[in-house]
């Protein structure tokens, strides 16, 4: 479908907002590509710490795109995009960065039916300390054709912002990214809607890492059901684009029937639900429908038989224990810092063994 040869252009799309501190980092690794035909473009969503002077500093050797009214994740992307020129075409957030070969690595996967490559990502700390990977490496990628996967369950395992690249034609085939609807996670639109033109490629190596720290999206801290609730929307925007997308190129997509096949999808609306239902999205849900709905779609993940019975399990369990008690299941798996000291201790042996 698309031709992408060896020498090909590659645009670093760039967006920041008030990530200063981080900001040197990301450019330069950015900069520090060993593949030669690279262009950097940093857009600044109007930061009000010291990013522009960082930015300023670098002159020629990125392009900049000072944006004078904070737009949010996809009108930063809609921005860089705009002024890119690459054939190949990756979105590095500000608080991340690339190791040198990712580029390299990236076009060397590429073949004429790309649409989209992802890639592994270290999870690091403030420090740059590697913490762990994501996704996980007993999650296995989607790769090739990942249309009917999507079709049915909403959902295919890639990743985040840092470590996907798009083919440019892809992109102008699906932005710009609507604003209002993606101010936050943008990069689920682009991973939702790429796959209808083309296939993804996946790299199971990390190519760069992936910055977990206070103040970024990833982390809610002890907002539990805020964060399940904007997942949830999300995923119904996701839906949404993809709903309309795919009927202009002749396919269908039930968001409601996907999302009974999407345990990721069920975990949040159940934890959306049992943290505090007077706010959850969806008024008829119930905790044992989806719990019960979320032991069946387990059992249809790419994963292991245990792995898929204890997360079955976990289900059940939030579904039919007494509140108190099923939110303490909850938090335990989905905010690691609320584990008891053993279980923690317990977590990565599971993980391992479960994979």
């Amino acid at each position: 479908m698309h031709s992408v040869p060896n020498g090909i252009p590659v645009s670093i799309v760039i967006p920041n907002y008030n990530y200063a501190r981080f900001l040197k980092r990301c450019i330069d690794s950015a900069l520090g590509q060993d593949y030669a035909d690279v262009e950097v473009i940093v857009v600044d969503d109007a930061s009000q710490d010291g990013s522009a002077a960082i930015i300023k500093s670098y002159g020629d050797r990125i392009l900049a795109c000072l944006r004078r009214g904070n737009g949010g994740h996809a009108a930063a992307f809609n921005t860089g995009f705009a002024a890119s020129s690459g054939k190949i075409v990756l979105f590095l957030d500000a608080d991340d960065y690339l190791y040198p070969d990712a580029v390299s690595r990236i076009v060397d996967t590429w073949d004429a039916a790309t649409a989209q490559v992802q890639s592994r990502l270290h999870i690091v700390d403030e420090g740059q300390r590697i913490k762990d990977v994501f996704p996980p490496p007993e999650l296995p990628f989607d790769s090739g054709d990942v249309m009917p996967k999507l079709l049915h369950k909403g959902r295919y395992q890639t990743t985040v912002t840092s470590g996907l690249a798009f083919d440019r034609a892809t992109l102008e085939s699906i932005m710009p990214i609507p604003e209002k609807e993606f101010r936050q996670g943008a990069d689920g639109y682009l991973v939702t809607l790429a796959p209808l033109y083309g296939h993804v490629q996946s790299i199971d190596e990390c190519v760069g890492a992936y910055r977990i720290h206070g103040a970024n999206h990833s982390v809610f801290g002890e907002k539990l059901a805020e964060r399940a609730r904007w997942r949830v929307s999300h995923d119904f925007r996701r839906m949404e684009a993809l709903s309309d997308q795919a009927s202009e190129v002749g396919m269908a997509v039930v968001p409601s029937e996907a999302f009974r096949h999407d345990p990721v999808h069920l975990e949040e609306r159940l934890a959306s639900l049992c943290a505090d239902r007077r706010r959850h999205p969806v008024a008829d849900d119930s905790r044992l429908a989806l719990a019960a709905a979320g032991a069946v779609a387990s059992f249809e993940m790419t994963a292991s038989l245990r792995r898929r019975a204890v997360l079955a399990a976990w289900f059940l369990s939030v579904g039919m224990l007494p509140r108190q008690m099923a939110m303490a299941v909850l938090s335990w798996k989905l905010e690691a810092s609320s584990r008891p000291a053993f279980l923690a201790r317990m977590s990565k042996t599971i993980r391992h063994a479960m994979g």
